[in-house]
């Protein structure tokens, strides 16, 4: 089990000014002392960093044993990232590397927008649950599908070139989002069962869809309501 997380730590010493030497050097009486403001964006800051490692630390393990539990030939030696862009809306996300890895990533708009370790372990679990269940794949297979099909019809309907290019892109996507709902109660009922394993409370986690907006039902969307996700989260936690 490996993690790479340097980002995360280097966030955490910036945060807080942790020398770098193991004896701290003697304070400048010169030095503008810091305000209040920008002292509690640091113990803000400090915390949040100090939060995800230790989520990292217990959700992770979890994680790679349900994967191994349930899947097989599938590689399940997660690897943990933080993406460092700066004014980036708070977001995680599951993929793979060349060497087929399973990553998840977490900005740092997200590792600081949590209000509690149970959030960010569900959030963790959740996308870690894609990769358990193959979500990706079966993306990427019915992408395909629906590009072939709508590209199909639209070439045997006459049309030109460029049109049956706009077809394929067209059905790639409806493809793609056919069960994008699916999968991710999917990924919701499997992620409350990797954050209650590893210690958290997923329903205290699910609280999280209480600050994001709602994608209602809408035809085609990638998200399901957060009423529905929070029902999967709540049904699937009583059950354990």
């Amino acid at each position: 089990m490996t993690r790479f997380l340097p980002l995360v730590l280097l966030f955490l010493a910036a945060c807080t000014e942790l020398p770098v030497d193991a004896v701290a050097p003697a304070p400048n009486a010169d030095a503008p002392k810091p305000s209040a403001a920008e002292t509690e964006v640091q113990r803000r800051a400090a915390k949040a960093a100090r939060q995800f490692i230790s989520v990292v630390e217990t959700v992770e393990p979890v994680a790679e044993s349900e994967c191994r539990r349930v899947t097989r030939g599938v590689n399940c030696d997660f690897q943990i990232v933080v993406d460092d862009r700066p004014d980036q809306p708070p977001n995680a996300f599951q993929t793979v590397d060349r060497a087929g890895r399973p990553i998840l990533a977490f900005n740092l708009a997200l590792i600081t927008s949590v209000r509690n370790a149970d959030e960010l372990a569900f959030i963790m679990g959740h996308e870690a649950a894609h990769h358990i269940l193959h979500h990706l794949d079966k993306s990427r297979e019915t992408a395909t599908y629906g590009a072939v099909i709508l590209s199909g019809i639209a070439a045997l309907g006459g049309a030109d070139a460029e049109t049956v290019r706009s077809a394929e892109e067209l059905g790639a996507v409806i493809g793609a989002r056919s069960f994008s709902k699916e999968f991710e109660l999917e990924a919701d009922r499997l992620g409350t069962i990797i954050a209650a394993r590893a210690g958290y409370d997923p329903v205290l986690g699910s609280e999280f869809f209480n600050r994001i907006p709602d994608p209602g039902n809408e035809f085609l969307g990638t998200h399901p309501p957060n009423a529905a996700r929070r029902e999967m989260v709540r049904k699937t936690a009583a059950a354990l």
